[in-house]
This record gives C-alpha cells, sequence and structure tokens, in this order.
C-alpha cells in the first residue's frame, strides 16, 4: 500500500528537522523545556511572528489545541469552532477532557472556513442556565479542507468574537502552508488572537507543535500546566531541536512551498485528465476529489491510500517528501482506473 497521499503526517522527517536532532543530540542539555534549542527557536517564532511571545513545546498538537482550549473557556462554557474542523472531528473529546467539560459548538462554512453570518447569529445566543455559553473562538489556518483564509476574513471573525469579550484560538497545524499560499504571519498579533497552534509535525519535524501564547497572561504556571497533562518532555531538545532545523534556514516554509506546489499539480492533473471534479479550491497542500464509491474502492484496491471526509470527497495530501513523479503517478491511477 502506498501512504504518499494519505495525509501530511506519514513522510518523515524533512532532512534539516533530522540532521538537527542529531547535532543536538551531542552532549549533555538542560532539561523540562529549558534547552538552548527550544530558546533559540522560541526566538525565531517570535521573529517570524514579529510579537513577544511566550513559546512552549508540546508532544502532538491534539494535546496543544485542547490545552490552549482550556486556557479559554471554563468547564461549563463552550467554544465556537467550525463543525469540520479537527477540534471538533478528530481529536476523541481532547478539548472537553483537558478543559473538564468544555463543549464545542459547530459552526458551518464553505471549504472549512466559518460563515460570518452563522458566527453572529451564534454570538447572539442568549445564555442560558441549561447549556454551555460560547467562551471562546477556535480558527484553523489552513483550513482542514485546504482553504486559507485571508487577513481580511480572520479580523471579520475574530473581531465581532473578541468585541463580546471572547478569546481567540488558531490551529496552525498547517499555518507553514498558508504562508507559502501568502497568508502574512506578522498579521496575527494584530487579529486578537490570545493562543496560537504552530504546526511543526506537517511541516516536516518529529512529533511537535509550538504552542504560542500572545496574551503573556496566560503563560501564569504554564509550565505546571503542561507537567499536569504530560506534555512537559524531561528531554525537551528533542522536541525543540528539529523545530529549530526547520526555522534556521527557512525549510520550514520552503518544504510548505513546495507540499503547495504538488497539490496544485494534482489538481491540474485531475481536472484536465480525469473525468472527476475537485471539491473544494486548492490553496494549501490538500486536494479533495469528487469519485464515486466504486472509484474509491478501485483506488484502494490499486494501492493507494486516500480517505473520504465528512463531505463526501475523497482527500489526498501533499507533504515536504511528495514528489512531481508520484504525482503523476496518481494522476495515471486516477486516469486509468476511471
Amino acid at each position: 500500500m502506498r501512504f504518499d497521499f494519505a495525509s501530511d503526517n506519514v513522510a518523515g522527517m524533512a532532512p534539516e528537522a533530522l540532521a538537527a536532532l542529531v547535532r543536538h543530540n551531542d552532549g549533555f542539555a538542560r532539561a523540562y523545556g529549558g534547552d538552548d534549542p527550544a530558546a533559540r527557536a522560541a526566538e525565531l517564532i517570535r521573529v517570524r511572528l514579529d510579537a513577544d511571545v511566550e513559546v512552549r513545546f508540546v508532544f502532538s498538537g491534539t494535546a496543544a489545541n485542547a490545552i490552549a482550549l482550556s486556557m479559554l473557556a471554563f468547564p461549563f462554557e463552550a467554544v465556537l469552532a467550525h463543525h469540520a474542523a479537527h477540534v471538533c472531528t478528530d481529536e476523541t473529546g481532547a478539548p472537553g477532557f483537558f478543559g473538564q467539560g468544555v463543549g464545542l459548538i459547530g459552526l458551518p462554512g464553505p471549504s472549512g472556513k466559518i460563515d460570518t453570518r452563522a458566527l453572529e447569529a451564534a454570538l447572539g445566543e442568549p445564555d442560558m442556565g441549561h447549556r454551555q455559553p460560547a467562551a471562546a473562538l477556535s480558527l484553523t489556518q489552513a483550513t482542514e479542507y485546504g482553504a486559507v483564509y485571508e487577513e481580511a476574513e480572520l479580523a471579520a471573525l475574530t473581531g465581532p468574537a473578541k468585541a463580546r469579550g471572547m478569546g481567540v484560538h488558531l490551529d496552525g497545524a498547517r499555518l507553514a502552508n498558508a504562508a507559502a499560499a501568502g497568508f502574512d504571519l506578522k498579521a496575527i498579533g494584530g487579529l486578537g488572537i490570545d493562543v496560537l497552534v504552530m504546526g511543526g509535525a506537517k511541516a516536516g519535524g518529529l512529533c511537535t507543535e509550538a504552542l504560542v501564547l500572545f496574551d503573556r497572561s496566560l503563560a501564569r504556571r504554564i509550565d505546571n500546566r503542561l507537567k499536569q497533562a504530560g506534555q512537559m518532555a524531561s528531554k525537551g531538545r528533542f522536541l525543540s531541536a528539529p523545530f529549530l532545523g526547520l526555522l534556521e534556514d527557512g525549510a520550514w516554509e520552503r518544504h510548505a512551498a513546495h507540499a503547495n506546489a504538488m497539490a496544485r499539480r494534482l489538481a491540474e492533473g485531475v481536472a484536465d485528465r480525469t473525468p472527476y471534479a475537485l471539491g473544494h479550491p486548492v490553496e494549501a497542500n490538500a486536494v479533495f476529489v469528487r469519485m464515486s464509491e466504486a472509484a474509491h474502492r478501485r483506488l484502494n484496491a490499486a494501492g493507494w491510500a486516500c480517505h473520504r471526509f465528512d463531505d463526501g470527497s475523497v482527500r489526498f495530501v501533499c507533504s515536504w517528501a511528495t514528489t512531481a513523479e508520484a504525482v503523476d503517478e496518481l494522476i495515471e491511477a486516477l486516469t486509468t482506473l476511471c
């Protein structure tokens, strides 16, 4: 079975990340996140964001998202998010677990982007003693359907939320792909984002995500929170070093640009050479294709691993390691199996 396009999690570590891991394995270093690679990576993140933020490195995006949301809502409150967002569909209730009962309220919108009218309607809901009121907004950049919010689109969502005193979380598991598509990372600080999860794993890192706190008041006892959650690594340099390797010479952005380019190549091939239709605009590194169940089964049987999403389309994801040859082979398989 070929897993090239099953996810951007299936690729190994990018060479820059792996080299940094090996390099920082030598000798001795401070434990529990006090290592030099963590300090240097955090500073490079501050430079990219042009913001004075607090940064911690954790084991997974699920933990990072859930811990972030637990900072923004009480257990008797809820978080507004797109109904297809990772926090709603793929984290097995982790926000509620880490938040000791925090709820999720799903909102609609095309290609994973929250519709502004749906948000306004949700914000206009009266508080009632029998349900969890919304206390925070969670956004995803790029979205689960590969769409990239423009700065103005994010502002149209964060503005009303902040005006009502809500916290805002940004899931940036594929933030590198959004940046490579033209999104300005320096805009995040002016949008009222309180907590950003900056993705490393999907960008070619190990399994590390950066928990980035724009609201520094949330950093009070953050290390205690992470320790209790099992997210403070004793040998923390092995989380931070691969991230540092990606950031040092721009590999984080460079590899994302390559993944995006491979997705465009695949999308063009699907549109030009196969009978299948694209399910969503291709703006980052994911391609969604409308195909029948029978065609999907034939593709799987031919050895191509790919998954059907909630909207009925089949997802193909490109990574830093995707080659043009592999893309062309997949296009040929789609053409042959139609």
